[in-house]
């Protein structure tokens, strides 16, 4: 009896390896097919493989997690509809400003004609701009912004932190709301989850300021929606007219992930005012009419103000999955290469692709001067331990490195021939490149470049230059840990 106990016991067993051997091959092999079904690079496709193959629960979870780049299938299309109502706006309004470009040099119209395609924003002459580096004093003028504010505030942010002069901010926005100012307030759903679970989402609603959560993060959605793609964008338009914009999100530094052992967040905002205000209240009320689920249509903001006489030359670049696609990689690509000679670039996030980073030295040997200013510290340990992985290269072919050490450096800046700059939300990895909905401005202007310039020299001065040979002689400990990490930043 005991036998055939035994027999029955170990035949269903083995019936039972042989179901879920099956199945775990018709799982492995549909994803291996799904992977390959989209092009990508070669590099990609093999981790992934190599992930599911290996490991296949944990492979296809992660794969189905961020493995893609889909924002929801309803959200997609919504996106697609509202797209054609936007793309007519954009159009009228690169025909309006087509004669601002020939103010440009003759160097910088392909730029520009780069940035404004597939349905961008054109370049828009008579704006004055001002660069301001202080966290706190910038905290402030928000503040005075809002208590001056006639007609409309429009803030759309990655993260609105709890505590310090943020609230302040905010005391002032229901001020402001009472009084009859229009409110709008577009936060993401994850960079700002604790503010969504305070009490200030409905102390807004109460006084009159409309809220709304961008890319929710909903559980059971996620075979549906990637969950990591974010809204990262940076904007704070006054009445159409004026626009703030850059690396800074709704934060006081001084209370800001100070458990993260990297100091203060060193940030720096451009204040606009011109007509290139509008574009940005342009991105605003797109990005408004998506993620608010009661708006079936996109609708037109209001007009530009006048242009300042002898204003300055700028453009807005919005970039994003979905709309926009790559767009902002082909453009970081072409600011590297049209340097003649001077790159510098500021970015706490360090992860170009392989096209990037031979531009990068590409751009170094053929003599230009290129400077890449990171942070020694930084609040990701798995960022920090692959953006290092690229230095040997990087420092073999003649980029200078140079390490912040004044806090966590979170400016993202593009100078180029201290002619152009790009200033914004954007870092210099594939999350931002090819992941999150993003923000810059792009300026043609040598007086605002000479300013970013005595900002980048400020930062340098309390940076450290990787020495090559020292990093050369590091331990190889090191070196098998970075090459690890570095294994990480094609997945993401």
């Amino acid at each position: 009896m005991n036998d055939l106990l035994n027999l029955f016991l170990r035949y269903t067993f083995e019936l039972d390896l042989n179901w879920l051997l099956l199945i775990h091959f018709f799982l492995v092999t549909y994803f291996i097919c799904v992977i390959i079904s989209v092009r990508r690079p070669v590099g990609v496709a093999f981790a992934w493989i190599f992930i599911v193959m290996t490991f296949p629960v944990l492979g296809i979870s992660l794969y189905v997690l961020i493995g893609e780049r889909p924002v929801g299938r309803k959200l997609t299309r919504k996106i697609t509809r509202m797209n054609r109502e936007y793309e007519q706006i954009t159009k009228e309004m690169r025909t309006h400003y087509a004669v601002d470009k020939q103010l440009l040099p003759i160097e910088a119209r392909s730029f520009s004609l780069l940035a404004e395609s597939n349905n961008g924003t054109p370049v828009v002459a008579g704006n004055k701009v001002e660069l301001h580096t202080n966290s706190l004093q910038i905290l402030q003028l928000f503040i005075d912004e809002i208590n001056n504010a006639k007609e409309s505030l429009h803030l759309e942010f990655y993260i609105w932190a709890l505590g310090g002069d943020a609230d302040r901010v905010g005391e002032a926005m229901i001020a402001a709301a009472k009084r009859g100012v229009a409110c709008r307030v577009l936060l993401d759903s994850l960079g700002s989850k604790d503010w969504f679970k305070s009490s200030w989402p409905g102390r807004f609603r109460n006084a009159g300021i409309e809220v709304t959560e961008a890319l929710p993060i909903q559980i059971g959605r996620f075979q549906f929606r990637r969950a990591d793609i974010r809204l990262h964008r940076k904007i704070f338009v006054i009445d159409n007219a004026i626009v703030w914009t850059g690396s800074m999100n709704l934060v006081d530094p001084r209370t800001f992930k100070q458990d993260s052992g990297v100091g203060e967040w060193v940030d720096a905002m451009v204040r606009v005012e011109g007509p290139v205000a509008s574009q940005f209240e342009l991105t605003f009320s797109f990005d408004w009419s998506v993620d608010n689920p009661k708006i079936t249509h996109f609708r037109d903001q209001k007009s530009p103000v006048v242009p300042y006489e002898g204003g300055v030359i700028a453009q807005q670049f919005a970039s994003g999955p979905v709309y926009r696609d790559d767009v902002l990689y082909q453009v970081m690509l072409s600011a590297i290469i049209d340097a003649q000679e001077e790159l510098t670039i500021t970015t706490p996030y360090f992860g170009p692709d392989d096209g990037l980073m031979q531009a990068l030295m590409a751009t170094a040997r053929r003599g230009v001067k290129v400077t890449l200013i990171v942070p020694k510290l930084n609040d990701s340990k798995l960022v920090a331990w692959s953006s290092r992985s690229y230095y040997a290269d990087l420092l073999n072919s003649g980029v200078f490195i140079a390490e912040f050490h004044g806090g966590l450096l979170h400016t993202k800046s593009l100078l180029v021939d201290k002619k152009a700059a790009i200033f914004g939300s954007v870092n210099f990895d594939q999350r931002s490149l090819r992941l999150n909905f993003e923000i810059s401005l792009i300026v043609y202007n040598i007086d605002f470049c000479s300013k970013l310039e005595t900002l980048i020299e400020s930062y340098l001065a309390q940076a450290d230059y990787v020495d090559p040979k020292a990093w050369a002689g590091r331990p190889r400990w090191h070196h098998y840990l970075e090459n690890a990490a570095h294994l990480t930043s094609p997945l993401l």
